[in-house]
């Protein structure tokens, strides 16, 4: 992309702010893949919205990018896994453990397991 629409996006990130239209700021960012507000993914993290935070982070690397993104994805992930555990959700907590952690399984088998034994312990 040109730098002249790099510029552009960026006034409009800027009215967008000003303007107060935060989720709307927060799309364009995550789209346009410029800007990277680490204010509102620290947020994110902090208020525990691990399906925002992925959605987010997601505008700017993917899993498969390099070993820093499949480091970030995995722990997002992880912690939406014990945090279910945590709830004692153990549907949700199988499902996060097949459907998001299963694809690390291949780079690392040995903590895979260990995830899938914290299944069985009765006092999370």
């Amino acid at each position: 992309m040109s730098s002249l629409n790099r510029e552009a996006v960026f006034l409009i990130l800027q009215f967008l702010d000003e303007e107060k239209f935060k989720d709307t700021v927060h799309k364009l960012e995550k789209e346009s893949g410029f800007y990277f507000n680490m204010r509102y993914f620290e947020e994110c993290v902090s208020n525990g919205e691990w399906d925002e935070v992925e959605q987010y982070i997601s505008g700017f690397t993917k899993v498969d990018d390099n070993k820093f993104s499949m480091k970030i994805f995995f722990e997002i992930r992880k912690q939406k896994y014990l945090e279910a555990l945590d709830r004692h959700d153990r549907a949700k907590a199988v499902e996060i453990l097949v459907k998001d952690l299963k694809e690390f399984s291949k780079f690392n088998e040995g903590i895979f397991k260990e995830m899938t034994l914290l299944l069985n312990l009765g006092n999370f």
